[in-house]
């Protein structure tokens, strides 16, 4: 437990010291979310009114931006949970790269010790990384409109851990692959650039295509994505009770992946959580099967 300790301190203390991997940690999310106010905020906008038809008149201002943001919000905590991870998980392919991580296994520390350190540091300064971020959104909501109850803040604040979780564990089964920073970069650009499509945080899943919509149904970025969506939107839409049809509303719901169906059956926030917490536990499995098979080869 020690070793644990003191490798996981190590970690977390290396990756705010290498200044680099640190400000492009932090900054992403932060121009991410300028990026998303400043483009996307918009054609929310443009595309809720239109979905409220002649209610858009009735609808208070600040409904209406409460919606928008909290749209804006959980879009850039679904991508951030994970491409941050990536970002704090470069460590353990450095380690590899400079021989850092061969000279750790003939040390006395136990290769399964010198993984989970990975994961934890990886974990902890992510999670670091992305309440920066989530505070930065929750002072934007303040500013552009607030519709969140302490409720809705605490089960945000929950979400974004069980995403980090899953992050980090997807990053260390990945990583796990990679020995060289050519690699880590190549592999970090895609997941940046490709993960907020497929889990549905820039263009919501409901404007693909039906064959789309299935397969980003397996991911299980999308239930995150949607459970983000639900606590960030919920009060919104409460307020939104009585002036704009209920059918409409679902309509508004379904449309912002409030509400995500799995082949035409509709997946309940509580069998989200389960998909979102039995896929991390695979993964960490997965990650831990994958250590325990190198050492084998290796001895």
């Amino acid at each position: 437990m020690k070793q644990l300790f003191s490798l996981t301190k190590r970690n977390i203390k290396l990756f705010f010291k290498d200044k680099g991997m640190f400000f492009t940690s932090l900054i992403t999310p932060l121009i991410l979310l300028v990026l998303y106010a400043t483009f996307l905020g918009n054609v929310y906008k443009d595309a809720f009114l239109l979905s409220m038809g002649e209610g858009a008149t009735l609808v208070p201002k600040s409904t209406v931006n409460a919606l928008v943001g909290g749209q804006l919000v959980s879009s850039l905590m679904a991508v951030s949970c994970i491409t941050v991870a990536f970002c704090s998980n470069m460590l353990m392919v450095q380690d590899k790269a400079n021989g850092t991580a061969a000279d750790f296994l003939i040390s006395p520390v136990s290769p399964k010790v010198l993984a989970f350190a990975y994961y934890l540091g990886t974990l902890f300064s992510t999670l670091i990384i992305c309440a920066v971020a989530l505070g930065a959104g929750l002072i934007y909501l303040t500013a552009f409109g607030w519709a969140l109850s302490f409720a809705d803040v605490m089960l945000l604040m929950l979400d974004c851990f069980l995403l980090v979780l899953f992050g980090t564990a997807l990053s260390s089964v990945v990583n796990f692959f990679l020995s060289s920073q050519g690699q880590i970069s190549a592999v970090g650009s895609i997941v940046s650039a490709g993960y907020g499509f497929i889990s549905g945080a820039y263009m919501p899943i409901s404007n693909f295509s039906e064959g789309l919509q299935a397969v980003m149904s397996f991911l299980p970025g999308t239930y995150g994505t949607a459970l983000l969506r639900n606590h960030a939107m919920r009060g919104a839409f409460e307020k939104m009770n009585g002036i704009i049809p209920a059918e409409g509303l679902a309509e508004m719901k379904a449309s912002a992946d409030c509400s995500i169906s799995f082949f035409g059956n509709a997946v309940s926030t509580g069998a989200s959580y389960a998909i979102l917490v039995g896929a991390t536990l695979l993964l960490l499995g997965v990650y831990v099967l994958l250590n325990v098979m190198k050492n084998r080869k290796k001895k």
